[in-house]
């Protein structure tokens, strides 16, 4: 009789594989200090088609801020629609859009149904001060943001309908995943930028600093781990190091408020030898090795962020309208200079008496302060995001840096800070003749107006006669 083989073979144990984390875990996380610049082969040929794509970039940035507030609103305007096309085609999958004819385009109905409601309230009083000599149009805009709410609000019920009807069997995961990505494009691209947009009418240096600052650090965080870098920072940024956070950070403190002169001593106009401190005059005593031998004038160079913008009215001035001319007026208190004696802190033969000091300076160095230790973090919440999506890049339209939204990692925190900051410590609290003025165009009617106007005019008189 023949034994059953089956019965006596063992059994074999049943081996239970834990179930694996979706996540790929990169190679540079795990050898993290074989990444770093300063290793790279090939970084001297990266660095260049980054030094050439920040050429451009830069030269573009400088012209637009030449331009004036309306083409830089404009400009944020283009990034915001490059940075919700970038994450938009982060989770798109075009097996599953080609079965949704038109999903794409709901998405974009969203996005500028968020942009007429941000915009239009950014903009609802500086574009009645802009049309308020033409009674037609002052009716027609004061009618046009009266409703501005309601109009928004039943834009996006009709998106959030038109999602409803085309939501598909087998597909409502992806449909609902999509949605909710959406909504955090949104919040994410227009919860701050908008901020940036209200920055620039404040006086285009309260744009403009913040965002110089977040590139000095950018670049100076590059270069020095470029030369320098052997101690990792972050495992979610592999070539990011210490050596680069800290000189950036130096280097952008220094940038938005000490003062570099390059130049000597000049003559004035008593026949005294007089030097300049941050762009302002001290006296030097004539029998200072510094005085000696320098009896003639020379151009100075001075290399500082606030003081150098805080110079042009162009700059400084906020702007009430949505004009294009150019601005005049009273820079105030934080644009002119505090003087300092350094007598008694300085020894004998240092050649500066006597220090010049704009206040902007330091609101200045609280920026740089954020844009050196706070900002970076923007940076690495990006890195972490990418790797969780397992991407290098959001996009490539910045060749060397990648997509519009990777340069704007950082911007993004700092245009929040900005404004706040602003609002909280420079601008001062109360009531203005501007905002008054801007509440009584905004809402009330012609006729109100006038009857408003009459009214006033009484009560002067009667004043006056008094």
């Amino acid at each position: 009789m023949q034994k059953d083989n089956s019965t006596s073979t063992p059994s074999t144990p049943r081996i239970r594989h834990r179930r694996r984390s979706n996540e790929v875990i990169p190679e540079d996380s795990k050898a993290n200090g074989g990444h770093l610049l300063v290793d790279d082969h090939n970084k001297y040929r990266s660095m260049w088609i980054r030094a050439y794509s920040s050429l451009w970039m830069i030269g573009g940035f400088i012209f637009i801020i030449y331009m004036g507030h309306l083409y830089i609103m404009a400009m944020v305007v283009v990034i915001q629609i490059f940075m919700a096309r970038e994450l938009f085609n982060l989770l798109r999958k075009a097996h599953e859009d080609k079965h949704l004819p038109g999903f794409r385009l709901l998405n974009w109905h969203f996005f500028f149904t968020a942009m007429l409601f941000v915009y239009g309230r950014l903009f609802s009083q500086r574009l009645v001060n802009t049309i308020t000599a033409d009674r037609f149009l002052d009716r027609f805009v004061n009618s046009l943001f009266k409703y501005h709410m309601a109009i928004c609000y039943f834009l996006y019920i009709a998106g959030f309908m038109w999602f409803i009807l085309t939501l598909k069997k087998k597909m409502y995961k992806y449909m609902f995943g999509q949605y909710a990505w959406t909504h955090m494009i949104l919040i994410v691209v227009f919860a701050q930028s908008s901020f940036t947009v209200a920055n620039i009418f404040e006086g285009i240096i309260w744009f403009l600093l913040p965002a110089t600052l977040i590139a000095i650090n950018d670049i100076a965080a590059y270069v020095f781990g470029f030369f320098f870098g052997r101690t990792p920072l972050i495992k979610l940024s592999p070539k990011k190091t210490w050596e680069g956070f800290i000189g950036a950070s130096v280097t952008t403190i220094i940038s938005a408020f000490v003062c570099f002169p390059a130049s000597s001593p000049v003559l004035d106009t008593r026949g005294e030898l007089a030097g300049e401190i941050c762009g302002y005059r001290a006296l030097l005593p004539s029998s200072s090795a510094a005085g000696r031998g320098h009896r003639r004038r020379s151009s100075t160079v001075w290399l500082q962020l606030a003081k150098v913008m805080g110079r042009f009215p162009w700059l400084t001035c906020p702007r009430k309208d949505l004009s294009t001319g150019w601005l005049h007026c009273d820079p105030g208190p934080l644009f002119k200079p505090e003087h300092f004696s350094l007598l008694g802190w300085v020894p004998q033969w240092f050649p500066w008496k006597k220090v010049s000091i704009l206040p902007v300076q330091w609101h200045a160095l609280c920026l740089g302060l954020f844009a050196s230790i706070i900002a970076p973090f923007g940076g690495f919440f990006a890195s972490g995001f990418k790797r969780a999506f397992k991407i290098k890049d959001f996009g490539d339209s910045i060749p060397g840096h990648g997509g519009i939204t990777d340069r704007m990692d950082c911007q993004m925190v700092i245009a929040v800070f900005a404004y706040i900051y602003h609002q909280s410590f420079v601008m001062q609290q109360g009531l203005s003749v501007e905002m008054i003025l801007n509440q009584i165009l905004v809402s009330l009617t012609f006729e109100e107006q006038q009857a408003l106007y009459i009214k006033l005019g009484e009560i002067l008189q009667e004043r006056l006669a008094g």
